[in-house]
């Protein structure tokens, strides 16, 4: 198909899902601003687990961050655009947060109270996304590399990823709390943002770095599994109604599949096949296995997203999957753009 007229389809398409959005937005906007959240927060960790792991390069070195760099780079101009595209959760907080509502509950502690208001939230929110434009805009225009910086800017992203997984994702349900949630989230970001380095580089001609790409995806697919595992454990031997509510909320069928699939897709299998010398040398299996880790994690975020929110309805599937719809075409014109600009 011609450039141009792929444009044309992708556009139509971007009207359509535009129009469902609408329709969706009618049926329950609850649902649909839950999946947008969830969506969002995959697609703009990924570009700040990009970054996060060309400072870490820049910290310890290697021949490997030289092949991700540049694709990664190119996506780090898009942040300041993603952290734009929060503005409509800002502006539907009252949907997704009980503590935003008209009636919103009283948080168990001062702190709490304190901590979870609407006007916070607002200023919080706005900090977090002014500072990752800022350090997205300071990497993709320096003309020197800098430990300094890297380990500086390294040092903001964890303290305010860790936050902001806090303020958007566990204050859904602000009667639950976990101290690993945030190393969690932060992992999962840059194991997102290498696999999508390794799905754009060319593999065939950075064959010689994969294997090096390979054991770093392991390294970051094994801490997550870890770090899960032991949030799990801990709440389970303690037993708490308080903290035991979160898994509780996840205890049906489809989720049990979600948590098995996830199990699968985002833990064993990736860790199973990267044990592999000969697999992290193949480009093509490198290349699906890091397509399986982006759709997988996308998994993860409805995971730690749909199940907290309040008062879906029960066809809420649809609604929720019109962002990830949305995202796709919107990838893909992006993509096209620069492919038009090169």
């Amino acid at each position: 198909m011609r450039p141009a007229i792929q444009r044309s389809v992708l556009l139509a398409a971007a009207v359509v899902l535009a129009v469902l959005c609408w329709f969706g937005w009618r049926a329950d906007g609850r649902a649909l601003l839950a999946g947008y959240l969830a969506v969002w927060w995959f697609a703009t960790g990924a570009l700040l687990g990009g970054l996060a792991n060309l400072w870490l390069h820049q910290l310890t070195g290697g021949a490997w961050g030289e092949t991700i760099r540049p694709p990664l780079l190119r996506a780090a101009r898009w942040l300041p655009l993603a952290c734009l595209l929060f503005i409509p959760v800002l502006l539907g907080m009252h949907l997704l947060y009980p503590w935003a509502g008209a009636q919103p509950l009283a948080p168990d502690t001062p702190f709490r109270r304190w901590w979870l208001t609407p006007g916070g939230f607002m200023l919080r929110s706005v900090a977090y996304l002014a500072l990752w434009s800022l350090l997205a805009w300071i990497e993709t225009r320096a003309r020197h590399r800098s430990a300094g910086r890297a380990a500086v800017c390294l040092l903001l992203y964890g303290f305010s990823s860790g936050l902001a997984s806090i303020d958007w994702i566990m204050s859904l349900q602000p009667e639950w709390y976990s101290s690993v949630f945030g190393w969690l989230t932060g992992t999962g970001q840059m194991l997102t943002g290498l696999a999508l380095a390794v799905l754009l580089i060319d593999r065939t001609a950075a064959r010689q770095r994969l294997p090096d790409l390979g054991n770093l995806l392991m390294m970051y697919v094994m801490t997550w599994a870890y770090l899960a595992y032991v949030q799990f454990l801990i709440i389970w031997a303690a037993d708490l109604p308080r903290e035991i509510s979160w898994y509780l909320r996840r205890d049906s069928a489809g989720w049990h599949a979600v948590a098995w699939s996830l199990l699968a897709l985002h833990g064993a299998g990736p860790i199973l096949i990267l044990l592999s010398r000969h697999a992290k040398q193949a480009p093509r299996l490198m290349g699906a296995l890091a397509a399986v880790l982006l759709a997988a994690h996308l998994l993860d975020c409805w995971w730690l997203v749909l199940p907290s929110v309040h008062g879906l309805i029960a066809d809420w599937a649809w609604p929720a999957l019109l962002p990830v719809l949305a995202v796709v075409v919107l990838a893909t014109l992006g993509k096209e753009k620069v492919h038009v600009r090169a």
